[in-house]
């Protein structure tokens, strides 16, 4: 039997184990109400962006904007968005493993490089032989909207200037409080749905009959204006649901700490309880083989 100091060592270490296990998890929550907040309340303008823009190129020629331009994928940039922190389940872990396994098999044919964000993808990463064009970690939580304009000012003159062929994201969408969905995605050369149908034979664009669109504006200037803030809008969505679901995670991972550090303690307590009443119950039989002892003398 544990003697019943360790015991009590033991069950006080754990309650306060509990008691931080509960004070993250409040903070969580806070900043998860938060992230939740804005995801829910830019999602419609996230998510109606890119068939918004994929309805106006259908009609644009590819070579009206460099960022429609497609290539050979010799060279590819990789976007790795994890958290600087742990304590939040399996959420860096299930991201990189996708993450790693996507970009190996990239790099049997291009010329693969990486731009980090967060403090667990800079660790991992860091023992694997890709080179690393630009990393965040260590105040990726004061990361803000303009801070991703700017990382997508990059990527297009990256893009722009042919020093990359693609542009994937691999980041956690926020799918439910449970459980993130690990997406990777192209972010550069922009993308529409329908491409294969727009284009016949010999590369000659085909026009429905009766549906080429008018241009107001013209359609240069409103391409040139639309795609730049496409792909900004598109960074800041990846920034942010890859927020929400972070501190999801983390909520979710403190809350079933306390709850695993709340049995833990029962069931010490439950062994304090029994190797206290086994030592009370070995003191009474000494004491009653004693007076036995003596009264037989």
């Amino acid at each position: 039997m544990p003697a019943l100091i360790d015991l009590r060592k033991r069950i006080k270490s754990v309650r306060n184990t509990q008691q931080i296990t509960q004070a993250m998890k409040s903070v969580s929550t806070v900043k998860y109400q938060k992230a939740q907040r804005i995801v829910l309340e830019s999602r419609p303008k996230w998510h109606d962006s890119p068939e918004l823009v994929s309805e106006a190129v259908f009609w644009a020629p590819r070579f009206l904007h460099p960022l429609l331009a497609k290539r050979e994928e010799k060279k590819v940039v990789g976007i790795v968005f994890t958290s600087d922190k742990g304590l939040a389940g399996a959420f860096n872990a299930n991201l990189l493993e996708r993450a790693s396994a996507f970009f190996t098999e990239k790099a049997e044919t291009s010329d693969v490089r990486l731009i980090l964000i967060g403090k667990k993808a800079v660790m991992f990463f860091k023992k694997t032989e890709f080179p690393v064009l630009r990393s965040y970690f260590g105040q990726v939580h004061k990361f803000t909207a303009e801070d991703c304009h700017n990382l997508a000012q990059f990527l297009m003159e990256l893009y722009v200037l042919n020093k990359t062929d693609a542009v994937y994201v691999a980041y956690n969408e926020f799918k439910s409080i449970l459980a993130p969905r690990v997406v990777i995605t192209k972010l550069l050369p922009v993308e529409f749905f329908g491409d294969v149908e727009k284009t016949e034979g010999a590369g000659e664009k085909t026009w429905p009959e009766g549906q080429r669109p008018d241009w107001e504006p013209e359609a240069l200037p409103l391409i040139h204006s639309l795609l730049p803030h496409h792909v900004e809008n598109q960074m800041v969505h990846f920034f942010f649901e890859s927020s929400a679901a972070e501190h999801a995670a983390r909520m979710m991972a403190m809350d079933n700490a306390t709850k695993n550090a709340e049995e833990l303690i029962d069931d010490l307590t439950l062994v304090l309880n029994k190797t206290r009443q086994a030592s009370i119950t070995r003191e009474l039989l000494e004491i009653m083989s004693a007076v036995e002892a003596l009264a037989k003398k």
